[in-house]
Order: structure tokens, then C-alpha cells, then sequence
């Protein structure tokens, strides 16, 4: 580890990341305690990093664990590592173009779009957040859930084919006076959040 990288640096720099991760992932209302219980743990093994990834993978790893050990305990339904990669016949997404929710998520569109992305299944769910919203590359996401790239690629994939489908059945898309893509929510009614699985 280099001399130079102190635990109040690392705090200073990655709490606020940690915690808009977090909010994201587990909700605002635990995410400072569990912020705080990931800083504690950075604090711990600060002394034994290693540099064997980056400082930032190594810290949303951490902080990705201990969201999906929250989750985990909350619902009491273990996540399955598989079931959304097996025998599915998805193939690999090829070159990527512009979607409707990519560029809504990326922009943060509005409090509309967040609620879908908290409806899919955790394991879409973080990779979403992961790439989408905190900009993390595939192989760093890869890298922070302790999965295959290919796998990363898969559930990217996955994920915002199914976002994409909640979103055109729970909002209706259009561009506004400054030509700006915006969002009206459908009727409570009308929408059906699909139970995560």
C-alpha cells in the first residue's frame, strides 16, 4: 500500500461517492448507517490493501457486499448468481446505440425513472447503478461483484432490455419545449411493477 494513502483521504474522497451508491442501491433511509459501517470496515483493511485493484473497485466492492448482505436480510431470498445468466438465449449485446432509458438514466431524469430502476431484480439492479449511474467500466464492474465480464455484459444487457419494457409500460416519453427527452407517469392503474426475482 502506498504511504501516502491515509484513511481520512480515502474518506474524504469516497463517502459522499459510497453513500449516493448506496441511497441508490438500499434506499436513503439506511443509507448513512450502512455508509458509516462501510468506512469503518475501508478503515480496518486500509492497512492490508494490497493495490491489487484500484482504490475505487476495492471500495464499492466493500460497500456492493454490504448492500447486497442488507437486501439479502430484508427479503430473506439469497441472490442466485445464475438465474438470470442461465439458458435464456440472450445473446451479448453488440455496438450500443443511444436508448430511451440509458439517456434517461444517465441524465437522472427524474424521481420517475429512479423507481423503476429500484423495481428490477438486485442483480440488474446493481449493475445498472454501477454502470449507469456511478460510471464504472465493465471490467471494474466485473471486478467489484466478483463476476466474469461476460456475465457483467449479460446482466447489462438484460437489465435495460427489462427496464426498458417497465418504462414504456408505466411512462410516456416525449420531448419537451426545449426538445429535451421528459416523462409523464401512466396512471397508478396502469402500471405493474413485475416482483423482483
Amino acid at each position: 500500500m502506498s504511504t501516502s494513502l491515509s484513511f481520512q483521504s480515502v474518506h474524504d474522497r469516497f463517502r459522499p461517492r459510497v453513500l449516493r451508491y448506496l441511497s441508490r442501491l438500499v434506499g436513503e433511509a439506511e443509507a448513512d448507517d450502512l455508509t458509516q459501517s462501510v468506512m469503518l470496515k475501508v478503515s480496518e483493511a486500509l492497512p492490508g490493501f494490497r493495490g491489487d485493484s484500484s482504490v475505487s473497485t476495492w471500495i464499492y466492492r466493500i460497500a456492493t457486499n454490504a448492500a447486497l448482505d442488507r437486501l439479502r436480510r430484508k427479503t430473506n431470498q439469497p441472490l442466485s448468481e445464475t438465474e438470470a445468466e442461465s439458458g435464456e438465449g440472450d445473446g451479448l449485446p453488440g455496438a450500443q446505440t443511444p436508448s430511451v432509458e440509458k439517456t434517461a438514466i444517465r441524465g437522472e431524469m427524474n424521481e420517475c425513472i429512479r423507481e423503476f430502476i429500484e423495481h428490477l431484480p438486485e442483480n440488474y439492479k446493481t449493475v445498472m447503478v454501477l454502470s449507469e449511474l456511478e460510471g464504472f467500466k465493465n471490467a471494474e464492474i466485473a471486478s467489484i461483484l466478483g463476476i466474469s465480464l461476460d456475465t457483467v455484459k449479460i446482466r447489462l444487457h438484460r437489465a435495460r432490455d427489462k427496464l426498458r419494457k417497465e418504462l414504456e409500460s408505466g411512462c410516456s416519453f416525449y420531448r419537451d419545449d426545449c426538445d429535451e427527452l421528459a416523462c409523464d407517469r401512466k396512471p397508478i392503474a396502469a402500471i405493474k411493477f413485475r416482483p423482483r426475482k
